[in-house]
């Protein structure tokens, strides 16, 4: 160890050249929180929501518009009728010039309705991906119930559930039918405008639309190929709650809308326990066996800094993970002044490069890690498949396990296993974010991240 310091180099290089199939894994150990417990079968009630019949389905093109980087068509979409309201959308849909119609398409899904700044955000996804883009809107519809929006209007719904106990009621259950009568919309669409069929799609959106991905895949719905949840870092609910409290000394105060319905902590009920059962995607999580591309911000005020380490074992299939240091709920990358960067680019090239490989069938990374406790220091090893073009190793302190407020900085490495030294005080927090180059794309993976606190 350097004199004064913590990090300890050189050390013995783990890197491996190859390709593999996509997928990942990481153990840290010891192991993470135990994990809550759930019966064998998830409740039906999210599927058969889904799949009850609803005649006010319909789409139609409303126009298309040619721009100088591709093309973009707009539809209309009635989704479903929920507690007597129209569910009404936008959909668009970007082709950007000399894309081919993939068979496979990227979903994204939003709340609002399309602008200016969703207009740039969708072109360049599918001009990075080299393939269509499809933006679904109005997720969730709102304003609803006097003026409600976002999570406030999560709760009422929620709180409506258990007073009367028609599971109906929960809000993510229609923004998750959305998305499937949204594909089958697209593939409509694509029939009539190409003579093209779209078989697949990869799901994705940030918060809410996360959660939202990760629930359209516990429908078992055979066309979701892949998701990619942004900043959902919420997974085995009751679980993480008590880590909320443990690392804040409470909820965090960006879940008020729940804390003051009562909804957290979570009301001993059976009522509420089969409400968290029917909405938490980990329940759902032996169904859940697509590619999984989760994406979080190390600084994001709404979860512990260790929410991941409470799910990511019980995950199946193959999985990776993208921390962004310095970034919130908008993944956008904080410089030492905290001005944010104008587009969050580590999370975009990352999504870019799953996108790509999921429609392409092209192969991501294949790293593994292991993190084991040597007498009052971690020794993190790093096992790449693929080609890394560099390593980094982000570290962070705090004095409590709050780490909303920490600044992360940065260790380039070149030789591995890393030793992170548990600090004199406090606590100290790492990973390892390593490197790639896709054709042009230049992208990261991450380790979980561990936590070390001072030895009493």
């Amino acid at each position: 160890m350097r004199r004064g310091g913590w990090w300890s180099v050189p050390l013995m290089l783990g890197l491996v050249v190859g390709v593999y199939p996509c997928w990942s894994r990481g153990v840290i150990e010891p192991a993470a929180p135990a994990a809550g417990t759930a019966e064998a079968e998830p409740p039906p009630d999210l599927v058969n929501y889904v799949r009850a019949p609803d005649n006010s389905f319909r789409w139609k093109k409303e126009n298309h518009q040619e721009t100088e980087a591709g093309t973009v068509y707009t539809l209309d979409l009635v989704s479903q009728t929920w507690h007597g309201i129209v569910w009404d959308h936008k959909i668009q849909v970007f082709v950007p010039k000399g894309a081919p119609i993939t068979e496979t398409v990227v979903l994204w899904n939003q709340g609002g309705r399309p602008n200016p700044g969703s207009a740039v955000l969708g072109m360049e996804m599918a001009r990075r991906i080299g393939a269509p883009v499809v933006f679904l809107y109005g997720i969730p519809k709102q304003p609803l119930f006097g003026g409600k929006t976002e999570d406030a209007l999560i709760a009422e719904t929620f709180v409506r559930y258990l007073e009367t106990k028609d599971s109906t009621w929960p809000l993510l259950f229609p923004m998750v039918k959305s998305l499937i009568r949204a594909m089958d919309a697209v593939q409509q669409f694509a029939q009539e405008q190409w003579q093209k069929e779209i078989r697949g799609f990869v799901v994705t959106g940030a918060s809410k639309r996360g959660w939202t991905s990760w629930l359209t895949a516990a429908t078992g719905d055979p066309r979701i190929k892949a998701i990619a949840p942004l900043v959902i870092d919420t997974l085995n609910m009751p679980v993480q709650m008590a880590n909320q409290v443990k690392a804040f000394g409470k909820p965090s105060e960006m879940i008020r809308d729940y804390t003051n319905r009562k909804l957290v902590p979570i009301p001993d009920t059976p009522e509420a326990r089969n409400l968290w059962r029917m909405i938490d995607p980990w329940v759902y999580r032996e169904r859940i066996t697509v590619p999984k591309m989760i994406i979080n911000g190390a600084n994001d005020p709404y979860w512990p800094l260790d929410a991941l380490n409470s799910y990511w074992d019980d995950l199946k299939g193959e999985k990776y993970v993208l921390y962004v240091p310095n970034a919130g709920h908008d993944l956008r990358e904080r410089d030492a002044n905290g001005k944010p960067e104008l587009l969050p680019r580590r999370a975009m090239s990352t999504l870019c490069a799953f996108g790509r490989c999921m429609i392409f069938n092209k192969p991501m990374p294949r790293l593994e890690w292991v993190c084991s406790d040597e007498q009052g220091f971690c020794r993190l090893e790093l096992k790449s498949a693929a080609k890394v073009r560099q390593v980094r190793v982000w570290v962070a302190e705090s004095p409590t396990r709050d780490f909303r407020p920490a600044r992360w900085k940065e260790q380039p490495q070149t030789d591995l296993p890393a030793v992170v030294h548990a600090p004199d005080k406090g606590f100290r927090a790492f990973f390892a974010e390593t490197e790639y180059q896709m054709d042009d794309l230049t992208f990261s993976l991450c380790t979980q991240i561990r936590i070390l606190e001072a030895k009493k």
